[in-house]
């Protein structure tokens, strides 16, 4: 039996393309391969959530509600998911649920009654991969143009895409820093992206 129950997604960055305080719907783009690691995980019994952080709301940027409905669009196009968390403070207010604090991602796993160590977290920046590890969750890693070598360097696990990500949880919890890709390694971190704009 997989130890792994559920996969809490960051919203922005690794389900979709990222586009900074979205608050249009119409703008909503899941990145390739995001429905069929969906339905890999949905079909093993792997619950899926969102976690997501909306600093734009702290800042007027956008609104509750308009993450709601960009959240609603994301619900339409990949789900069904267990569970949508979403974080809306600034980086100063102090709060608990901001990445890298565990916050976001223990009232996820709350919400869904699963016990921390039962969860994978994928994301695309170092403040994912810290938030798991206070959580008792492990993180993976899965690299854009905005996360910094550094960031991949010092990630516990890192895949080159979400499919593959995916793969590594299916059969339990994720082995080795590096997870297995059909291409060589270094062909995997240094390819430019292809003609539809994946790596």
């Amino acid at each position: 039996m997989n130890p792994v129950k559920a996969v809490l997604f960051h919203r922005d960055g690794t389900l979709l393309e990222d586009v900074p305080h979205n608050a249009d719907p119409g703008r909503v783009r899941p990145v390739a391969g995001a429905r069929e690691a969906l339905a890999l995980l949905r079909a093993r019994g792997i619950r899926t959530g969102v976690v997501t952080q909306q600093s734009g709301v702290a800042h007027g940027l956008l609104t509750d509600a308009d993450v709601r409905r960009v959240n609603h669009r994301v619900g339409e196009l990949l789900g069904p998911f267990d569970v949508f968390a979403v974080c809306p403070h600034g980086p100063d207010d102090g709060c608990h649920c901001r990445a890298p604090h565990p916050g976001l991602l223990l009232w996820a796993a709350g919400r869904i009654c699963t016990a921390p160590t039962g969860l994978v977290v994928i994301g695309d920046n170092d403040a994912d991969a810290e938030a798991a590890r206070r959580a008792g969750a492990r993180g993976i890693l899965v690299p854009t143009a905005r996360t910094r070598p550094e960031e991949t360097l010092s990630a516990d696990h890192v895949a080159p895409d979400l499919m593959t990500a995916v793969r590594a949880v299916l059969d339990g919890p994720p082995r080795g820093r590096v997870l297995a890709d059909e291409r060589p390694i270094q062909e995997a971190f240094t390819a430019g992206p292809g003609p539809d704009g994946v790596r």
